[in-house]
């Protein structure tokens, strides 16, 4: 048996082949958390205390499903997102904090609003986004659809777990038939696909070999499919003075912006996340309003 002390140490260095030494540490101490129950400070008092067979059993599955490349998240079954703990497993997305970026955005813009705000996400994965606005959003009537059944059936169980309530729709929204049977709302809202498949061979082993590729990749030939998609749907179910908000490629954000001014889009709008890149945008239809 492994001490707490021997099984972080052990665990750190087994990982660094994989990640630098500052995540791989990181990594350690959320597994070991995940496995005694017991945080950083008090793993520290209690260094020398032995893992109990069964948590001993969970310390060698874990590193077996870390050293294979799937993500901590997945090991564990949770991510944070905007200060909640979501349920994930390979059927959705991890959470980032781009897209708490993105969610805080529409939050900033409408919070003041009294009257009743409509929402839809297109492609909610683990549901963080919509579960995040009506938790936020008091006066927000929140849809959220997705391709996935499986994907849908994770966001149902967080938005239970999280005592919100969210209408799911298991729904292609490529499929311009059955999308344009979506109501109208206020605001759209999406985190889509947007990565050229070619350059699933450049990205680390935990995003290309777990999270799903449906959720994650374009055709080589069309990196902005999904935001022609929404742009389009958008002039027939966005309310007047409504919005878009979409999360981006950085290397596409440019020509986002002018697609949906060719569309006919007003007060199109790019920002920066966090570490300086042109990751989201806002698009309205009214030239009057803005928020």
């Amino acid at each position: 048996m492994l001490s707490y002390n021997h099984a972080f140490y052990e665990l750190r260095t087994l990982l660094q082949p994989l990640y630098d030494e500052r995540e791989a540490t990181a990594i350690s101490h959320e597994i070991l958390f995940f496995i005694t129950g017991h945080n950083k400070a008090d793993r520290l008092i209690h260094k020398d205390t032995m893992l109990s067979s069964e948590q001993h059993g969970r310390y060698e599955m874990a590193v077996r499903e870390l050293l294979s490349g799937k993500p901590l998240q997945y090991v564990t079954g949770t991510a944070w997102f905007m200060g909640k703990e979501f349920e994930v497993n390979e059927n959705v997305l991890i959470p980032r904090p781009e897209t708490e970026e993105l969610v805080e955005w529409v939050i900033n813009d409408w919070k003041s609003r009294e009257e009743k705000i409509d929402i839809l996400d297109i492609g909610t994965g683990s549901g963080c986004i919509p579960i995040s606005l009506t938790s936020a959003l008091l006066q927000a009537t929140v849809t959220a659809c997705d391709i996935s059944e499986a994907a849908l059936q994770v966001a149902k169980q967080n938005a239970e777990k999280l005592s919100v309530t969210v209408s799911f729709l298991q729904l292609d929204f490529l499929d311009t038939i059955a999308s344009n049977k979506l109501g109208n709302y206020d605001v759209i809202v999406s985190n889509p696909p947007y990565i050229p498949a070619a350059e699933r061979g450049n990205m680390h082993i935990n995003v290309k070999d777990y999270e799903p590729a449906i959720a994650l990749f374009v055709p080589d030939n069309d990196p902005l499919l999904f935001y022609k998609a929404i742009a389009s749907f958008g002039k027939q179910h966005l309310n007047s003075n409504g919005y878009i908000y979409c999360e981006l490629d950085a290397g596409h954000a440019a020509m986002c912006k002018e697609l949906f001014e060719r569309a006919g889009y007003r007060n199109v709008a790019l920002r920066k996340d966090i570490h300086g890149n042109l990751r989201m945008l806002k698009a309205g239809i009214s030239e009057r309003y803005s928020i």
